[in-house]
């Protein structure tokens, strides 16, 4: 299978979507067809979720040979803690709630980031060339991505994360490694700062093929793909008369773990719809609600992984609802960047809603889902039971592992929920570095420790 870029361009191989992350002309890749999934679904009920997700990939890691697959798939996910990796719990007659915080760092992020760890280190094999893995995180996906490329041979990884603005054992995460391959580095700013340095570093494509960049972010396709895959597992995991009335939850911020889900509707997956569930940064509820995607002040939450306001995958769902013209996706992001806002005529894509919950009732709504269901959720987790239909059929993501936000729990005066491998983080020396956010502040640091 070949990969496109949202912003025109050659196409490209899994392995070169994989190693680029960004297209060298700022577009996200996307795969050029999508196979069709019905007559296979039928097959896969019953495999386990390793099984599930190499049969899943074969479609599109089509340069891998069956044993790199294989090997790579299942040994990404031999560290979960749960037999099922991503057990699906009940909480009523309607509602049920996929458990993703049962990898190595307690959330969802890990699904995808084992497994491109995996194909990175396969690619360092089959190439000779080291890499430069550059990251930007608001909490989560720093910790996931280091944790995925902990100690590997020939790849060195920059995480950039907003300082203060991260819950302290997220930091932990990141900062108490001690892997002499692992570099976070904090700066003073928000996630989008961050995005926007990672952003300008792929452009500057000299730099890129000096030091091999690539992408740990959701804008490496990748991800996508690996996170589409547990959408997949649940959904065979439904009674059949119930899948194609059944919700998705989904608390997102950079809408990578939502448009994974939509891309299976590509594929002939029936969902009936996705919810979007936001903190109060909340530039996805705004633009499904009013058709304006604009930029506002980041507001640290008790959320912190959606403090964000430019959702890089965003252009991804923009390419599909422009039809595939990349032309015309080049000029909504070239206003975007100049005007930080723009508005859509009619932006009506079938199958999306969406919610935002404040830092007031966050709380709120964890007290309430332990109170009715016994169920204790995560601050971005309690999002998506904002205003959520009691009668409808939903499947609400669990994305992170509540012992990693104790403040919340201490505020809402409730028991403080602990994670023995979070609390061994504790005794452990914390190593950061702090650097300008700025594009040569960040370079001139990647190119000292890369020589």
């Amino acid at each position: 299978m070949r990969f496109r870029s949202t912003r025109g361009g050659e196409t490209v191989s899994f392995s070169e979507a994989v190693s680029q992350g960004l297209a060298p002309d700022g577009g996200l890749y996307l795969p050029q067809e999508f196979p069709d999934l019905k007559s296979h679904l039928d097959q896969w009920i019953g495999l386990d979720y390793p099984c599930l997700c190499r049969e899943f990939f074969r479609f599109f890691a089509t340069d891998l040979s069956s044993e790199d697959l294989e090997n790579c798939v299942h040994s990404a996910y031999v560290n979960f803690s749960n037999q099922h990796t991503a057990p699906m719990i009940d909480l009523s007659k309607n509602w049920k709630c996929l458990e993703l915080f049962h990898g190595p760092t307690l959330a969802f992020k890990d699904f995808a980031l084992q497994l491109l760890g995996n194909l990175y280190e396969l690619q360092i094999e089959r190439e000779g060339k080291h890499l430069c893995v550059l990251g930007a995180t608001s909490g989560d996906t720093g910790a996931a991505a280091i944790s995925g490329l902990l100690g590997k041979k020939g790849v060195k990884v920059f995480i950039l994360y907003p300082k203060g603005k991260v819950s302290p054992l997220q930091e932990m995460q990141m900062t108490c490694t001690d892997a002499g391959n692992v570099f976070p580095i904090a700066i003073d700013g928000t996630f989008d700062d961050a995005q926007r340095t990672v952003k300008e570093l792929f452009a500057d494509l000299e730099f890129r093929a000096e030091v091999h960049l690539s992408a740990v972010n959701s804008i490496n396709l990748a991800r996508i793909l690996a996170q589409s895959v547990y959408y997949l597992y649940a959904w065979l995991r439904l009674p059949v008369d119930e899948r194609e009335v059944t919700s998705f939850v989904v608390p997102t911020g950079n809408f990578g773990n939502v448009f994974a889900g939509w891309l299976l509707t590509k594929m002939g997956v029936k969902i009936s719809e996705f919810r979007v569930a936001t903190n109060q940064n909340d530039v996805l509820h705004r633009l499904f609600n009013s058709g304006e995607y604009s930029l506002d002040e980041v507001k640290p939450s008790l959320a912190p992984s959606m403090d964000i306001q430019i959702a890089s995958n965003f252009e991804r769902l923009l390419f599909y609802f422009l039809n595939g013209d990349a032309s015309k996706v080049n000029e909504v992001m070239r206003i975007f960047r100049e005007n930080g806002r723009y508005c859509f005529e009619n932006f009506d894509i079938s199958g999306f809603s969406s919610v935002s919950a404040s830092d007031g009732e966050i709380p709120n709504l964890i007290q309430m889902v332990k109170r009715e269901y016994d169920y204790l959720v995560d601050p971005h987790t309690a999002c998506a039971f904002k205003d959520l239909d009691p009668e409808k059929r939903a499947v609400i993501l669990a994305t992170a592992h509540p012992a990693k936000f104790p403040a919340v729990y201490r505020e809402a005066g409730m028991e403080i929920p602990v994670s023995t491998s979070l609390e061994k983080l504790k005794d452990r020396e914390s190593r950061s570095y702090e650097v300008q956010v700025d594009t040569s502040s960040i370079r001139s640091f990647i190119l000292d420790r890369i020589s």
